[in-house]
């Protein structure tokens, strides 16, 4: 075999192998907000800019909508956000922090940068 396409010779491994730690990580200090890392992420992006669209929000965080409509349901079943049709485009739905998002924000300081 080429030493090339060994797998510990490939950046793109490596890189993966990181990920997967680094969430690991925040999934310890997530589980007492009731949060995994997806969900965190999406309450990050809400917490610089409330009422994104779900497709601002997607292409934000680069997650197709198979991956982010069930976090987003689960966020909402658990207070941090609701759903709001736009009235102009009913197509269109914005996700608007709840007081409990808002809050949790706050409480999220002590999660690492």
């Amino acid at each position: 075999m080429n030493p090339i396409q060994k797998l510990d010779n490939q950046l793109c491994f490596a890189l993966y192998v990181s990920s997967k730690e680094i969430i690991q990580k925040y999934k310890t200090l997530l589980e007492p907000f009731g949060l995994t890392y997806t969900s965190y992420i999406v309450l990050l992006a809400l917490w610089e800019e409330d009422g994104q669209t779900v497709k601002e929000l997607g292409q934000k965080l680069y997650l197709d909508s198979g991956t982010l409509s069930p976090v987003l349901k689960k966020l909402e079943s658990a207070g941090f956000v609701r759903k709001e049709r736009n009235r102009r485009d009913e197509r269109s739905v914005s996700i608007i922090l709840t007081a409990k998002g808002r809050r949790t924000q706050q409480s999220a300081l002590s999660i690492p940068k």
